[in-house]
């Protein structure tokens, strides 16, 4: 891991929180969680376990810090980190299809939900928090898929053009 690689994934990260403070909420002032995007690229770009380990720890802690679910900052951190591994884990097992942009949409829309459900679950189970699992996703979840898979399906193409006109090495560089 050089400095140059750290220095994408916190710009990457950042780019994330950034979205994340000027989006504005609905239903309740919840907010599609870009940051999760962000994660996604990152780990798409960097795929190994001290990059996956870094994003999902600072994707956590950001996320947690910025919420506006009441208790929602460890459900943060639980969620980003097993969701960061997890899809880390499907992006290794699907090597060639992964570099498809269907396909990496595909992973980056379950990972989201993954996320949501880890951090519903999380918030209600571990937490204690007094809110309907059932409404929040349909309210809150489900519309973050689709804004999630539309932002990554736009931002996702275009940083890997990005790369490859630079010297970063990540896996797109690998893979040529």
């Amino acid at each position: 891991m050089n400095t140059k690689n750290l220095m994408l994934m916190a710009l990457l990260v950042s780019v994330g929180a950034a979205l994340y403070l000027v989006i504005p909420g609905y239903g309740e002032g919840m907010k599609p969680d870009f940051m999760l995007t962000m994660m996604f690229i990152g780990i798409f770009l960097f795929p190994d376990v001290k990059s996956v380990f870094l994003l999902g720890a600072t994707t956590g802690v950001l996320s947690g810090i910025f919420t506006s679910f009441p208790g929602g900052f460890i459900p943060n951190i639980i969620d980003k980190f097993i969701t960061a591994f997890i899809v880390f884990a499907v992006i290794a097992l699907l090597r060639k299809a992964a570099n498809h942009i269907i396909v990496s949409t595909i992973i980056a829309c379950c990972g989201t939900l993954l996320s949501g459900t880890i951090f519903l679950s999380v918030a209600i189970f571990v937490i204690g928090a007094k809110v309907p699992f059932g409404l929040l996703f349909v309210t809150v979840v489900l519309p973050a898929i689709a804004m999630n898979g539309i932002v990554f399906f736009i931002i996702y193409p275009i940083i890997q053009t990005l790369l490859k006109r630079t010297s970063f090495k990540t896996a797109l560089s690998n893979s040529n």
